[in-house]
């Protein structure tokens, strides 16, 4: 019959958490994970069930608030800004005049709807840079106007 002491089941569980965490984006089992296998060593050395659970306790949050934020600005690094979000920040000329309601630009081949960001009229022909997106409506502002 197998006999498993107590450090072989935390480092088997640290194992299973580390499987767990390739299928899973967040690296909280990750960091579960890591504290299981230093609850394993800790284990292992000798000290007792309470000693245990302290250093999982310890070297989980340790990893969740100091490992897990690296990972995630890691991961999240390489996202770049797609479809409509990716017109915030670009500048094109204004094609119809923003007056009391709407007026249009024309940004990457598209006609859009915009409208200024504090509601004052802008005159066809100035530079607008886009400043953010409500359904189909470009909210601009003149460019070399502070918002």
């Amino acid at each position: 019959m197998l006999h498993l002491e107590p450090w072989h089941i935390w480092i088997i569980s640290a194992l299973l958490l580390f499987i767990i965490e390739i299928f899973t984006p967040s690296f909280v089992a990750g960091s579960i994970g890591i504290g299981a296998f230093f609850a394993g060593i800790v284990s292992a050395a000798g000290f007792g069930i309470n000693w245990q659970l302290i250093t999982l306790a310890i070297f989980t949050l340790i990893s969740l608030f100091t490992i897990r934020p690296v990972f995630i600005k890691l991961i999240n690094k390489n996202n770049l800004a797609t479809n409509a979000d990716a017109l915030i920040g670009q500048t094109s000329t204004l094609i119809q005049d923003i007056n009391t309601n709407y007026g249009y630009i024309m940004l990457n081949g598209d006609k859009w709807r915009c409208t200024s960001v504090d509601g004052s009229p802008i005159q066809a022909g100035t530079l607008v840079e886009v400043i953010k997106i409500e359904g189909i409506t470009l909210f601009v502002k003149p460019k070399n106007k502070k918002s």
